[in-house]
């Protein structure tokens, strides 16, 4: 399995800095940042299902423009995958005739160029060789990491998505028996501690608190830092993270599973 890291940026601003997305060979998205946006047209129509995490901007801004893309060109719907109260957010604020056309009804009901399924953490969905499950997280909204296993290889990534302290999420990493990635954000650094404590997101001395629950040994790669605080964040972890292998997450990175 090929992952291709389009974005993993707190924010925007120059072509290093997108928000969340992962392609997972060429036909999985894993939310749908504004790294989107680098796929050309005819890679967008090869999108086949988006994982969407959480509702919350940066990790859907691209998925109207994807179904306005490429909805006419398509045989079958994209199909977005999340749980219940991401999917209702998305529905009610997105695709609701107002702020985007509703996808899901055009251009008929019968065939829409979007459909919904609906995720419940611990569920895997398989796709050929690659199974995803949603995963617990703690944030400011109803929200999930996913587990991503090749079911061919028996490698697996697991992506925290936004969230802090979540002790159920380390509980599943502990029993995973090869896992070769860890992508966990950290989005602010310690100068921003009540920052983080009111979004609901990791800043460094808790997150290298919270490894310390870790009995497997993954490389971690951290995503969704603030670009402003990117250069703190990354002093901080990787003087605190010790033996540990730990490296800050870039865009046009590819993971090999």
């Amino acid at each position: 399995m090929r992952v291709e890291i389009l974005g993993c940026s707190g924010g925007i601003g120059g072509t290093s800095r997108r928000t969340t997305s992962l392609l997972l060979d060429d036909d999985i998205l894993i939310d749908a940042g504004t790294g989107v946006t680098d796929l050309p047209l005819p890679a967008l129509k090869t999108v086949d299902h988006v994982f969407i995490t959480h509702s919350h901007l940066d990790h859907i801004t691209c998925l109207p423009f994807i179904v306005d893309s490429v909805g006419e060109m398509r045989n079958t719907p994209l199909t977005m995958h999340a749980t219940k109260e991401t999917l209702e957010v998305i529905h009610r604020h997105i695709f609701n005739d107002d702020i985007w056309p509703d996808f899901t009804v055009i251009p008929s009901p019968e065939n829409p160029y979007l459909c919904f399924n609906t995720l419940e953490v611990g569920r895997s969905v398989v796709i050929k060789h690659r199974s995803i499950t949603a995963l617990p997280a703690n944030h400011t909204v109803p929200a999930v990491g996913y587990q991503i296993d090749n079911l061919d290889t028996g490698a697996t990534m697991v992506f925290s998505g936004d969230t802090t302290t979540c002790p159920p999420l380390w509980d599943i990493i502990n029993n995973i028996p090869d896992l070769r990635y860890l992508l966990v954000e950290n989005t602010y650094p310690n100068s921003q501690r009540e920052m983080a404590i009111h979004t609901k997101h990791f800043y460094s001395s808790l997150l290298l608190a919270e490894m310390k629950r870790l009995r497997v040994n993954p490389e971690i790669l951290i995503t969704n830092a603030k670009p402003v605080w990117f250069n703190q964040i990354e002093k901080e972890l990787v003087q605190g993270a010790g033996a540990r292998k730990l490296r800050m997450l870039l865009a046009e990175t590819i993971l090999d599973l």
